[in-house]
């Protein structure tokens, strides 16, 4: 394998296993799906409400990716928006350590509203952020050289990339939840997930700065 897809395929692997981290992670929803189960007393109930979490969890993603595919396409531009955009993800995860209190807007959203609360509660934490540098790693150098017609692909590939990535990313979240969501609701009850809840908060910023930092040092050596 070629040192370019030795790369890619890092990259491709860390953004399956920050779905997976973020899967696992009570604040993304997953009990909710179990108590959606629970209330009524059916697995169906429990796999409906995967859905919107999944759903509000990508647009999540999007949110944050498709600005910086339209973005990438200055060539001239190209590493200090990579650089700035670890900046961003460092000083996140920064504030989410210092801060760890959620906005008080997410206690308005009622959980009936599974989709609008998994982008807002996605919003909040920075998840979009954490997949950024390893989209930007997978995006194609611009064309803007090569004409308006060359630049014109690129940024369609760049978006192309930006909607793969969030759907690859999001389906490893929403395996990863969904099977902590049916070994609660099948095996295990309510009180497990009341006793066992965990929180990575201190985790998930410390994360957010570990990618920020990786992401910088990687473009300030190439």
């Amino acid at each position: 394998m070629s040192e370019a897809g030795s790369a890619a395929l890092w990259l491709w692997l860390g953004i399956v296993a920050s779905g997976l981290y973020h899967g696992i992670n009570p604040g993304m929803g997953w009990p909710l799906a179990v108590a959606a189960g629970l209330m009524e007393k059916s697995p169906r109930a429990l796999i409906r409400a995967l859905v919107p979490l999944a759903a509000g969890h990508l647009l999540a993603m999007l949110a944050v990716l498709l600005p910086f595919a339209l973005l990438i396409a200055l060539i001239e531009w190209q590493r200090q928006i990579q650089a700035g955009a670890s900046l961003l993800v460092i000083a996140f995860g920064l504030a989410r350590l210092l801060r760890p209190r959620h906005p008080r807007a997410l206690a308005r959203i009622p959980p009936t509203q599974l989709g609008l609360w998994s982008f807002a509660v996605a919003i909040a934490h920075g998840a979009g952020l954490m997949i950024l540098p390893f989209y930007l790693g997978l995006c194609q150098p611009s064309g803007l050289h090569g004409g308006h017609e060359a630049a014109a692909g690129v940024v369609n590939q760049n978006l192309a990339m930006a909607l793969l990535v969030a759907l690859v990313h999001t389906a490893a979240m929403i395996a990863a939840g969904g099977c902590l969501a049916w070994l609660a609701y099948r095996y295990l009850g309510v009180r497990f997930v009341a006793r066992s809840w965990f929180n990575l908060e201190t985790v998930w910023a410390v994360s957010l700065i570990l990618v920020g930092a990786v992401a910088l040092a990687i473009n300030l050596a190439d």
